[in-house]
């Protein structure tokens, strides 16, 4: 028995805007790039990233779905230690606008002028297999799926 619940992360998640997301490159090498969730992160473990089709890590997910996200939160007011997960999840992509707009927040027109209607957007869903953390007082593991192993 985990000593945090899913549903324990999932609000920790919520108050982290940026994480690191980790794809593989067409040589096999981690690539990693700052993504925002934008809050969007549920307690099953999904999160949701928004991106233009023509990029790498469009073109590293669309070759190898297995993904890594890493999140971090600074010590509170008090002292208290802040936050270290790591996700290993599989990504999928979204091309519905309807889920477009079930996942938009009004902040991402600063890189989609247009909305849920600029060209070449596609959205990104992780779902987690496994979160790991440390809060500098415990760790723990998550499994969330089965899955082969690396």
């Amino acid at each position: 028995m985990p000593a945090r619940s899913l549903e324990e992360l999932s609000r920790q998640l919520q108050k982290i805007d940026f994480c690191m997301l980790q794809t593989k490159d067409e040589t096999g090498a981690f690539s990693v790039r700052p993504m925002s969730n934008n809050g969007d992160v549920d307690y099953d473990g999904e999160s949701y990233f928004f991106s233009y089709e023509q990029t790498r890590k469009v073109s590293d997910i669309e070759r190898d779905a297995r993904v890594g996200l890493t999140f971090t939160a600074p010590p509170s007011l008090l002292g208290k230690p802040g936050i270290f997960l790591a996700i290993d999840g599989t990504a999928s992509l979204i091309r519905d606008k309807a889920q477009f707009k079930a996942h938009w927040v009004k902040d991402l027109e600063r890189w989609f002028p247009e909305g849920i209607d600029t060209a070449g957007i596609v959205l990104i869903k992780v779902s987690a297999i496994e979160i790991q953390y440390w809060d500098g007082e415990e760790n723990g593991r998550i499994p969330l799926a089965k899955h082969e192993a690396r």
